[in-house]
């Protein structure tokens, strides 16, 4: 089981900026993809972004691409998502999770996610 813990939200006007953080403990970090994931108010949870064991390989979902950048430090078990140009329909809260190889399906129970909010 990994235990995660997310940090670095908050309000932004848009085309602000905002650096998401994600703690990961209880497993072997660098042995497992990891991803950011999203859930606007009143819709269902998304993916967002995904990184591999080595951060060589990466994936966005098309609303974010060229826009947001995912990356990890394995030494400190940690991933980050660069959140440039917001706009306000990035408003969502923001979860991170161990990733299934060759999928974008999240592998463990959800945390407490950190709130982002882009004002208009």
């Amino acid at each position: 089981q990994v235990q995660l813990v997310e940090s670095g939200g908050g309000l932004v006007q848009a085309g602000g900026s905002l650096r998401l953080s994600c703690a990961a403990s209880g497993r072997t970090f660098s042995s497992y993809p990891m991803g950011w994931f999203r859930q606007a108010p009143g819709k269902e949870r998304e993916f967002v972004a995904k990184i591999s064991t080595t951060g060589f390989s990466k994936t966005y979902a098309d609303s974010v691409k060229g826009r947001f950048t995912i990356s990890r430090d394995n030494a400190k078990n940690t991933v980050v998502l660069q959140m440039n140009s917001l706009k306000p329909e990035d408003t969502a809260v923001y979860y991170c999770n161990r990733i299934l190889f060759g999928t974008t399906t999240p592998a463990e129970d959800w945390g407490q996610g950190t709130q982002v909010t882009v004002s208009s």
